[in-house]
């Protein structure tokens, strides 16, 4: 039976991510060929991020194709915070659920579960962040929180290598056994607990808590 373990963001408000554990046999074909069955769900979380390519014509001319979507709304709160002091409710919701979208395809991705990622459900992998209110925000914070937060980004570059690391043995672990080892489990969704609260501060702008450098609640 799965079981859930809640993440609370200590120190300041929620902001979560849970994976239930899958205490059962994994399907071993699906995870052998987790890159090419990964291929078509993240054409969809690329088109919603957007995707550019350019080329050269050969009389010299340079040619770019856009496609797909906005990615992250990270602009538009950080203006509308700075000179109104709001944070609109559907802008909040469009980040949070891309946010929980590509969480899912992150976690089928590293194995943690063999069920193929829902556009909308959020299935075994279970993310909240917290609502924001402008009003309660420091309106000058979002403009040095990307900068405040470079710390992070250098630790959990690091910690990146590990779950490269962690995923492939899980891979191998998988095939022979059919489960994933609970420790690099746990090693792997802590780096994506932690993810999740550099996101949500210094990304998505809805909390003013300086994210805890741990991978533990």
């Amino acid at each position: 039976m799965a079981t859930t373990t809640a993440i609370p963001y200590a120190g300041g408000p929620d902001a979560s991510l849970d994976v239930d554990f899958p205490d059962r046999q994994l399907d071993r074909l699906s995870s052998a060929l987790r890159p090419f069955y990964l291929i078509p769900i993240a054409i969809v979380l690329g088109a919603i991020g957007g995707w550019s390519t350019s080329w050269n014509t050969s009389a010299g001319n340079t040619t770019t194709i856009a496609i797909g979507g906005t990615g992250l709304l990270f602009l538009p709160p950080l203006l509308l915070l700075l000179f109104r002091r709001k944070y609109p409710r559907w802008w909040f919701e469009f980040n949070r659920e891309l946010i929980r979208f590509a969480a899912r395809v992150a976690a089928y991705a590293a194995l943690l579960n063999d069920r193929y990622p829902s556009t909308d459900e959020q299935q075994s992998v279970h993310l909240e962040l917290p609502e924001p209110d402008g009003q309660a925000l420091n309106r000058w914070l979002p403009l040095v929180k990307w900068f405040l937060a470079i710390p992070h980004y250098i630790v959990l570059a690091f910690l990146y290598l590990g779950v490269v690391g962690a995923v492939i043995a899980a891979w191998f672990a998988i095939l022979f056994t059919g489960r994933y080892p609970r420790a690099l489990f746990d090693y792997v969704v802590g780096v994506g607990r932690w993810h999740v609260r550099v996101v949500a501060y210094a990304w998505v702008l809805v909390t003013d808590a300086y994210p805890p450098f741990r991978l533990t609640p």
